[in-house]
């Protein structure tokens, strides 16, 4: 009897803190900003970063973005959020408050600054291109590093003079010559399968998108053997004639002009895989 009634005790306690839970809610984050002027929210959040406490910064940025809309730093906390997000790789959020950066201060002195904190945050290397084969990069890497690719390419033309443009240009060149070698790459496998006319619009695809990668020469190659298979003869004609004006040393590991044994010429690719 003793038992059963200290089992309805403990019950009963268990209900009044339950409840207790309903009435008082979830509890609440302490809001670091609270009787701070923008000033002095930005001072805190700085001396924060230098410890490199990011969820702690990026709830005060937050703050801050939130109560002072209107402030002659409201851009600066677009624009360290973005930072902090990136460093925390909140990379969607960091994306998403650059983006409102851009359409809310197109004209402002760090725009550049902003698209190219974008153009890095997209360009993130996460290994996908340790070897480049069909299962490492896929559709959505491959957009996100073509997006990354045009982010830094907007940066350049709207800002030439810009302390960043150097590093942007570096990592454009970078970012061109892996996609084109995905797409080449995508290529050579459907040359393989016999599907000519997706092996030639692919390398098309290079040729078109992206004309000073170090992939051109490859990417016409590409064309001609898939313009020959499909018996469209003028243009690969053509299409020699653009390689030969441009390349006139032919290539040492692939001769197009090669009949002296049954292997095809583009196999000889596979010693680059």
């Amino acid at each position: 009897m003793r038992n059963l009634s200290i089992k309805y005790i403990y019950i009963i306690i268990i209900t009044i803190l339950v409840s207790s839970c309903a009435i008082f809610g979830d509890p609440t984050e302490v809001d670091e900003t609270t009787g701070l002027t923008d000033v002095e929210v930005l001072e805190k959040a700085q001396n924060i970063e230098a410890a490199k406490d990011w969820p702690r910064v990026i709830s005060i940025y937050e703050s801050a973005e939130r109560k002072y809309p209107n402030s002659k730093l409201a851009p600066q906390f677009k624009l360290n959020l973005a930072y902090a997000y990136k460093q925390y790789y909140q990379d969607e959020e960091a994306i998403a408050m650059l983006n409102k950066f851009i359409r809310t201060y197109p004209n402002h002195p760090a725009s550049d600054y902003a698209y190219y904190l974008k153009g890095v945050v997209l360009f993130r290397d996460r290994g996908i291109f340790k070897e480049i084969t069909m299962q490492d990069i896929s559709d959505r890497d491959l957009a996100m590093v073509e997006a990354s690719f045009q982010a830094l390419k907007t940066m350049t033309e709207l800002f030439p003079q810009s302390q960043y443009y150097e590093d942007a240009k570096n990592r454009m060149v970078y970012l061109m010559n892996k996609i084109a070698e995905r797409e080449l790459y995508v290529a050579r496998f459907y040359l393989r399968k016999k599907a000519y006319l997706a092996s030639l619009n692919r390398a098309k695809y290079v040729i078109e998108k992206y004309p000073e990668s170090i992939h051109q020469e490859e990417a016409l190659m590409i064309m001609i053997v898939s313009y020959e298979n499909l018996g469209i003869n003028d243009l690969a004609e053509d299409t020699k004639r653009v390689i030969n004006l441009n390349y006139p040393k032919k290539n040492k590991k692939i001769d197009l002009e090669r009949k002296d044994d049954d292997k095809k010429w583009w196999e000889v690719w596979d010693i680059f895989e």
